[in-house]
């Protein structure tokens, strides 16, 4: 039977403006829907944009944070301390193909021993310090696996690096992304929960007139689209309220950034603001859905 159904619309010629006309009506049933929940609606739209902001302030934070820590990563070097007679060179040509490396300074040990003298006292003897390499690694987590393969180097005499210090920026950049997971879910729960209580209200108050659509054949979709559109309504004109208060937070953490003479993260507010629409639009779509599918089942 839906084989044959289906066939039969396939061959039936589309008439586009029928098409517009009803997205005119959904459109209109959509408005008439927002119109009827009444004040219902500022209560809904304002704690949406609440609940925007704190995702928002969080989520730009967390980009300034991560920032912050990448500069002072990048501030980290791999001081590699070269054998007697070798070829400082030769041996950062040999580091330089290495992953992660961004960057090699060589400083001969005879610039290293005058700095020093010019620094402190000290005896006429000979330099006793060794040809020292500056290697610079593109990121905090990645400076252990460039350490370990510089190690295997065998005309490398000693290594070190602020191994401690790598390791805390590591585990603050793991600590803001968990974080920033937690806040997603939060506001993922909480505006699916609220979309749902305010469009169950809406479906029991057009219960009768939603029965008689579905007893004279209407599509599905043509009762469950008004609801949905509903649902990403409050959505976007939550993150539309949540966008004022936001650009303070912005202003805040340029001010921050611009104390410590580091730069802020390019296009960061941008970036916030469409992933704040996106994911409002898409639970706010979402939580009218599956209200629609457990008090309809349609």
């Amino acid at each position: 039977m839906n084989d044959l159904r289906t066939n039969v619309k396939r061959h039936i010629p589309k008439d586009w403006l029928c098409e517009l006309r009803i997205l005119y009506r959904l459109g209109k049933e959509t408005v008439s829907d927002i119109i009827r929940t009444g004040w219902v609606n500022l209560v809904i739209i304002t704690t949406m944009a609440a609940i925007l902001l704190i995702f928002g302030a969080c989520f730009r934070t967390a980009l300034s944070i991560s920032s912050f820590s990448k500069e002072l990563g990048s501030a980290l070097e791999i001081s590699v301390y070269l054998k007697n007679n070798v070829n400082a060179k030769d041996i950062s040509n040999e580091i330089r193909r290495f992953e992660h490396v961004e960057q090699i300074t060589a400083i001969p040990k005879a610039e290293s021993w005058s700095k020093l003298k010019n620094e402190m006292s000290l005896p006429n003897i000979d330099n006793p310090l060794p040809d020292t390499l500056h290697v610079k690694v593109d990121s905090p987590e990645n400076l252990q696996s460039v350490f370990d393969n510089i190690k295997q180097i065998t005309s490398v005499e000693d290594m070190s690096y602020a191994k401690d210090l790598a390791q805390k920026i590591e585990l603050v950049n793991h600590v803001v992304k968990t974080i920033t997971l937690v806040v997603i879910g939060i506001m993922a729960l909480l505006t699916i929960t609220i979309i749902n209580n305010t469009i169950q209200l809406v479906i029991q108050s057009r219960k009768d007139e939603i029965e008689i659509m579905r007893l004279m054949g209407v599509s599905n979709w043509y009762i469950r689209f008004p609801f949905i559109m509903q649902g990403a309504f409050y959505g976007f004109t939550g993150s539309l309220l949540a966008i004022v208060p936001l650009n303070y937070v912005q202003n805040g953490l340029n001010n921050v950034h611009q104390f410590f003479m580091i730069p802020s993260p390019v296009g960061a507010q941008h970036l916030v603001i469409l992933v704040m629409f996106t994911m409002s639009i898409m639970f706010g779509a979402v939580g009218s859905f599956w209200c629609i599918k457990k008090h309809l089942q349609v």
